[in-house]
């Protein structure tokens, strides 16, 4: 699945898109120059079960990896697989 990524100000998400509609969605908001809150996360129906979510969440801590910066997860989901996967866990706040 290819993950993209779209930031407008202080606002941000990782998405899946097809024909220029979001199969999957997870947003988040920065918190200055170090952190990033990871709101929300949605998977349409179409993807659910394949992994998508993870996929999203694992692109958010590649970014923080590569920014330098931490997460807060206060979307759920997410909150999830942070506390799954231990390699994970470097980037949190």
């Amino acid at each position: 699945m290819d993950i993209k990524l779209e930031e407008i100000g202080n606002k941000g998400s990782f998405f899946i898109g097809e024909n220029k509609k979001r199969l999957a969605e997870m947003t988040f908001s920065k918190a200055g120059e170090t952190r990033i809150i990871i709101d929300h996360t949605e998977v349409s129906d179409l993807l659910r079960g394949k992994g998508a979510g993870k996929q999203l969440v694992h692109a958010a801590v590649e970014y923080a990896r590569e920014k330098n910066i931490k997460i807060l997860p206060l979307c759920p989901f997410a909150k999830s697989v942070f506390d799954k996967v231990k390699e994970f866990q470097d980037v949190l706040d």
